[in-house]
């Protein structure tokens, strides 16, 4: 979950027409993070009996459902690009509009490369949703709201992953797949009017296009630095690991000697409950403990979960996949925490780096990582996994502390 940077030059005007208060305006921070990403996993859930009504691979039918991050990886460059020309509000809410028709046109897509096209475009609307959304949190929020502002878009965040595969998994158990991906359509909805209603319309930042050649000159000096180098890799290996596991994990549960039932297969995300709880603390762990040994620890957390997803004991799958998320959500914050803070000029270009290297290591994951598991099986796959965890675990060493 990316970081929200404050600005030292927040307007006074608050982002939140009719959410007064500090635990007002975080309940609307939250819903908002909630309604923008619900749709991003939430197919993962159903995954099985996505796989059984096209009639593929489950490596296949990972990647199609993935395919999402690959419109989030290229449209946070184009926002980063742009975002000073949009207005935000209505940016935010005609975004979270026109994701419902993807996800409507979902219910009866006829093929594996219709379903794979209209999640790429979910992927468009909710990453042009998410960065004008982040942009307009750092420009509205003072320096001493920040902090609870971080702590409630990243409880949202969670939250979507936890809450999207349960509604998913149960709406889709008891009333058929296309029944899910309308129920999700009205949210979509519901997410541009919440929008509408909660954040004030500002004028766009910026008077003239920007500058083609600027913009490519901060990019260059922010690639030019080993350590925002390695925070963009870092999450691009944790998204790597992060899709991996809750992708083809469906498959192990549905199989023997698991064999857990499609509702009970929602239930299972249950596991991301402790990382609703834990996450928001990794700015302080980093503080108190230091970046690096926070990092570590919590990709040390990961792997221990890693190795326990081999099991055929149900239970210790589950606990194994407690410890992936918590592991992998908390390093997350530490990376994108790390660039929020290593970077005080041209942030807009700095984050469309990060998010759009972080979503392609979820695209990269689901497809190298279906083959693993089509051809060699699980064991392959958590071996990748795996391997993508240590990476970044080198990786850390070249963040600066």
């Amino acid at each position: 979950m990316p970081r929200i940077a404050s600005n030292p030059q927040a307007v006074p005007a608050a982002l939140y027409s009719r959410a007064t208060g500090q635990r007002s305006r975080a309940i609307v921070v939250g819903l908002i993070a909630f309604l923008t990403l619900v749709d991003l996993f939430a197919a993962q859930a159903i995954l099985p009996s996505l796989t059984q009504r096209y009639g593929v691979s489950p490596g296949s039918m990972g990647l199609a459902v993935n395919a999402s991050t690959l419109g989030m990886a290229v449209t946070s460059l184009a926002v980063a690009l742009f975002a000073s020309r949009i207005d935000r509000r209505i940016g935010v809410v005609a975004s979270l509009a026109l994701l419902a028709v993807p996800t409507t046109l979902l219910a009866s897509a006829p093929d594996l490369a219709t379903f794979a096209g209209l999640r790429i475009v979910q992927g468009i609307c909710m990453a042009a949703a998410f960065t004008l959304t982040l942009a307009h949190l750092g420009e509205a929020f003072a320096p001493e709201d920040a902090a609870g502002v971080v702590a409630a878009y990243i409880t949202g965040n969670v939250l979507s992953n936890l809450v999207g595969r349960l509604m998913s998994a149960a709406v889709a158990d008891h009333f058929g797949i296309a029944a899910s991906f309308y129920m999700f359509a009205a949210l979509n909805v519901a997410g541009a009017a919440l929008a509408w209603a909660t954040i004030h319309r500002a004028p766009a930042m910026g008077s003239a296009m920007p500058n083609a050649d600027r913009m490519m000159s901060a990019w260059r000096a922010h690639l030019a630095r080993p350590d925002l180098r390695a925070a963009c890799a870092i999450g691009f290996c944790i998204l790597f690991a992060f899709i991996g596991t809750f992708t083809y994990v469906n498959f192990v549960l549905r199989q023997p000697p698991l064999s857990v039932g499609p509702m009970q297969l929602g239930l299972v995300y249950f596991v991301f409950l402790p990382s609703v709880l834990t996450t928001p603390l990794a700015g302080a762990a980093a503080a108190r403990y230091g970046l690096r040994a926070a990092m570590w620890s919590a990709l040390l957390i990961a792997a221990v979960g890693l190795a326990l997803l081999l099991a055929e004991r149900l239970d210790l799958v589950l606990l194994g996949l407690v410890l992936v998320g918590t592991g992998t959500f908390f390093a997350q914050a530490l990376a994108t925490g790390y660039v929020g803070r290593a970077v005080t000029v041209d942030r807009g270009a700095a984050s469309g780096i990060y998010l759009a290297s972080y979503f392609c290591g979820g695209l990269v994951g689901s497809a190298v990582l279906g083959q693993l598991f089509d051809r060699l099986g699980w064991t392959a796959c958590v071996a990748g996994i795996a391997m993508s965890v240590a990476v970044a675990a080198l990786l850390t060493r070249r963040l600066r502390t």
